[in-house]
């Protein structure tokens, strides 16, 4: 029986060969893969240039498909780092110059402008929560829930804790008159003193 249905199965393949029936596939074309993966991604960069803005908040991609006037957020630095500017609760960056060419111009929120990779990604739109910075505290306990502890002014210190301390009343001289501002390792922190690193010399 078994070898019946063989024959009979293997015949009918020699007759659907012979008659043309059969039709080899084609073997896969990786090269036309590519070209249609590169058409749909030229074809989504046309869609998003018309699209209105409002429609793409949340959407992270390059800088180099926005538009100038872009606000965004969570900017990388470095391409394929991962966002590090921008991220604090309330804030936005905004496209200054068309991406066009390597860099594009940002302005960051403290007003700064920084030159930034056009491959880097960020996210579309103003990092919620902005109300943040305007919520008052209960207590000085929600204070110290945060990590932040108390700050002493060094006024109210004795001599032997700040620079700044002891003295009869509310005296900022401590004994000397005309001292400057002192940090509590006695290094001057006020009336123009340079504290940064110095600038280069050009």
């Amino acid at each position: 029986m078994m070898a019946w249905r063989v024959g009979r199965a293997s015949s009918t393949f020699l007759s659907k060969f012979v008659n043309g029936r059969i039709t080899s596939q084609t073997p896969r074309s990786f090269s036309s893969a590519d070209a249609n993966i590169q058409s749909f991604r030229e074809k989504m960069m046309n869609q998003m240039l018309h699209l209105d803005v409002n429609s793409q908040i949340g959407s992270c991609m390059p800088l180099a498909a926005m538009r100038i006037g872009t606000m965004i957020h969570n900017i990388e630095v470095n391409p394929g780092q991962g966002g590090k500017l921008v991220r604090a609760a309330g804030t936005c960056a905004k496209i200054l110059k068309e991406p066009t060419s390597r860099y594009v111009m940002v302005r960051l929120p403290s007003g700064a402008e920084k030159l930034i990779d056009t491959r880097c990604r960020a996210t579309i739109g103003q990092v919620s929560n902005p109300s943040h910075g305007s919520r008052k505290l209960r207590k000085a306990g929600q204070s110290r829930w945060l990590g932040r502890r108390p700050v002493v002014r060094g006024v109210a210190m004795n001599p032997v804790d700040h620079p700044h301390g002891g003295g009869e009343g509310r005296s900022k001289s401590s004994g000397s008159y005309g001292r400057c501002s002192v940090t509590p390792w006695g290094k001057p922190c006020k009336s123009g003193y340079k504290t940064g690193p110095l600038k280069r010399r050009r």
